[in-house]
């Protein structure tokens, strides 16, 4: 068996998971990685889930509802999510926001867990 599992972020596909929001995700047996693109008219939906997330803004800006706490995070910002916490994101400004989202422990409702 091999224990490495290489994955090509271009050959998967985005999926759109509601209005103005994109997915696209891998998980492993103990995270998951979703880069996600939320576009200015998305519908924010608060929520909460028993993952830890980690959120890394690649490009435009977003307000992190947090609990009760607004983060805004640019490109390079990075925000911490502990588990159970209510939180959403709203776009700044015209542009569509790309964010990496790293959750543990792994979501397989995102991305299936590869074979082993």
């Amino acid at each position: 068996m091999n224990p490495v599992h290489s994955v090509d972020w271009s050959a998967i596909d985005w999926r759109e998971i509601r209005s103005g929001v994109f997915q696209k995700a891998f998980s492993s047996p103990t995270a998951t990685l979703a880069l996600h693109r939320l576009y200015p008219e998305h519908e924010p939906r608060p929520h909460s889930h028993p993952n830890e997330q980690i959120a890394w803004i690649i490009e435009g800006f977003v307000d992190f509802h947090i609990g009760d706490v607004v983060e805004r995070l640019g490109p390079g910002g990075i925000v911490v999510i502990p588990p159970n916490v209510m939180h959403h994101a709203i776009v700044v400004g015209d542009t569509p926001v790309l964010n990496l989202d790293v959750f543990t422990p792994s979501r397989p409702e995102y991305a299936p867990l590869p074979p082993r």
